[in-house]
This record gives C-alpha cells, structure tokens and sequence, in this order.
C-alpha cells in the first residue's frame, strides 16, 4: 500500500524505569528494574507515531539510549521527507554509520533508530488509516503467545501463574546449575503437559558444555534451545551442536545485519530465528527478513523482552507476516508493558489485535510520569 510521502517534524525519546520486588535473571546479568525507551514521531500534518527502542543492558542503557535518539538522531530527521517509511531507517543508519564506528556504539545506534523506525512505521500507517498488521500484509489478526522471562528461582510459580493467565506455552532461562536447570524444566513439563516448552540459555555456554549438556535436555520435549552458546561463535559450532541434538537451535536477538541473517538462512543449524525489532532494523528491515525466515521453512518468533509499545509492533509483525511462530511475552511484572499493549487478553494461547490504525494505542504518557528518569 502506498500513500503520499510526509515530512518528519520532530522526533523526541522518553525514558522510565519501573522498579522490580523480583530480579530478572539471566546467565550473564541480573535487572533490578525494567527500563523503557518510548519514541515519539511527528509529522508536519500533525500525525504521531510510536515506537520502543531496547535498552536493557548495561544499567544506564535507557538513558545513553534517550540522549543518542533526542541529541544525535532527532536533529538528523526535522525537516527530512520520507518518500517511504523504510527511507527514514536508511537515512539515519547511512547518515551515521561513521559516527557509530568511531564511537565504536554501532548497537545503541541501532537500537535507537528501531525504536524511530517502529515510530515511523506507526505513524505511517495512522497516516492511511489502517491498522499495522493489515498494512504488513497481514491475514489473521489473531496470535499464539507464549509466557517468557521464567526465572530459574521460583519457576514453578511463575508458569503455574502464566498458565491461569491464558497461556499454553512457557520458556525457562537456563544456563545455571545442571541439576537444577533439569529439575526445573521437569517441573515446567508436568505443568504444561503437552504443551510448548523451550528454554533459553542466554549464550551462556561454551561449545563443550552444549554438547555435554543440551543431550540431557532432549527427555523434555523441547520445542527449541535457545541461544546455547554465544551468538557471535563461528557456524561450525552451531552446526556441530545441531548434528549432535534432536532439539531444534533458536536465535537471532543479537543478529544485526541482513548478511548475519542470510547467513542463517541458508544453512541447517537454526530451526527458529528471532529478530528482535526494537534491538536492529525495526520494521524496515525485518520486516522482509521474518518472510525470508518463512520462505527458508524455519520458524520465525519475534523476540522481544521489553516494554509495551515494542511488544504491540512484535505482535503487529507477527500477525503481519504469518507463519506458526509465537510471540514472546515477559511474564515478569511490568507496568510499561501492561500500560502500554493493550493490555493482552490472552485467550487459551492466543491474542486478538485489533482494527484500530496504526498500533492501536495512544500511550498516555502522564501516566507513568513517575517512572520517568529523563
């Protein structure tokens, strides 16, 4: 679909942090609070837009994040046109390619103009009148789900309170003590049943450790092993480690090229790949890889461990493209992301979006005021 090319006014980042009575933990660090980078896009007939740059790590990843987006990249786009939305994407990643290398930050710039570009994409499609998952091509307005975030302390409770809440599909963070890992996926599956259950082990591994440990893993029935040792480890590890198990491999978080992910795409070693559209590309450019993910007949499931607004684009792609992959939600307590989605109405496994344009939600900011770190 296309529309009449708009003039970007202005663009301004906010940042919140909504404290945690639990920690998230994972295998290479702990959040005590869930940070949120929301973007705001205006153009010069009035229109906004949303979006959510990621900032989870280091701590003051939120606040670099705002500064990067408010005194670097929003200056870049007043004034600028877009013919398209994917245009303001390129004219930011090209415009400050250098800047990224000299700086030696190419991941928070690329984080931040995400988050501009789910503002844009947002805001474009508020400018048709149409909601986002149908402007992406989308069939179905409705979803799978599946609950993520699960600590490796008080993991029984937490699926036990995401399966009351309508979920039907669970994953674990592993990558901590052996025994007790298995001891928790054991539990996960008496509670799931035949349910989906994954697990995530944060690239915590070496490749020796995977091919000891992810063995004894298979008695699970595992849908996939996720990040199993570190992203960046050369393919014949990850194909190694697939030779070796029945466990589909999961990544693609830490992805942030179309060459990184062409690679994948043209070999066995992943069975599920999971951009996430508020850490690289954002709608411009993963858009278009989730359906070359499908064309490959891998899975492809959005990952996405933030706040509100990016988790509403992640589901608005998901519906957009299609397939049989789930969306990730956080199960974690998280006011910005309750606030800010809707909220989700998960229903036996499932949500509906809705026909609303754009993302369908019109964050009130006032509201989480109190949050507010810049």
């Amino acid at each position: 679909m296309t529309s009449p090319p708009f003039t970007i006014r202005s663009v301004q980042a906010f940042g919140y942090r909504y404290p945690l009575t639990t920690p998230v933990i994972t295998s290479f660090g702990r959040m005590k609070d869930r940070p949120a980078v929301f973007v705001r896009v205006e153009d010069t007939d009035g229109n906004i837009g949303w979006g959510e740059a990621w900032c989870n790590f280091p701590a003051p990843g939120a606040e670099h994040r705002v500064r990067l987006v408010n005194d670097v990249l929003a200056p870049a786009l007043a004034g600028f046109n877009a013919p398209e939305p994917s245009a303001a994407f390129e004219h930011l990643t090209q415009g400050t390619s250098v800047l990224a290398l000299q700086s030696g930050e190419a991941g928070p710039f690329a984080q931040a103009i995400a988050g501009i570009d789910l503002a844009v994409w947002d805001l474009h499609a508020r400018r048709q009148n149409v909601a986002l998952w149908k402007l992406l091509g989308g069939a179905s307005r409705t979803i799978k789900v599946y609950a993520s975030g699960i600590n490796p302390v008080g993991s029984e409770r937490m699926a036990e309170a995401a399966l009351s809440r309508g979920y039907r599909a669970l994953k674990l963070k592993i990558g901590f003590d052996p025994a007790a890992d298995r001891a928790n996926l054991a539990a996960l599956r008496r509670l799931v049943g035949e349910g989906l259950l994954a697990a995530d082990v944060n690239q915590g591994w070496a490749i020796a450790q995977a091919l000891e440990l992810a063995p004894q893993l298979e008695r699970f029935g595992l849908a996939w092993l996720e990040e199993p040792i570190r992203a960046d480890r050369p393919r014949q590890e990850w194909m190694q480690l697939r030779e070796a198990i029945r466990i589909p491999l999961a990544a693609g978080e830490n992805i942030a090229s179309h060459a990184g992910f062409a690679e994948v795409l043209r070999e066995p070693a992943l069975g599920v790949v999971q951009p996430d559209i508020a850490k690289w590309g954002g709608l411009s450019a993963c858009a278009s890889i989730a359906r070359d993910i499908l064309t490959s007949r891998k899975m492809f499931c959005p990952h996405y461990l933030g706040a509100g607004i990016g988790l509403l684009a992640s589901a608005h792609l998901l519906a957009g493209v299609g397939g049989d992959g789930l969306l990730e939600v956080d199960c974690n307590e998280n006011l910005l992301r309750d606030r800010f989605c809707g909220p989700l109405d998960i229903r036996d496994g499932m949500i509906t979006l809705g026909d609303e344009a754009g993302l369908g939600i019109t964050p009130d900011l006032a509201s989480i005021e109190q949050y507010r770190t810049i």
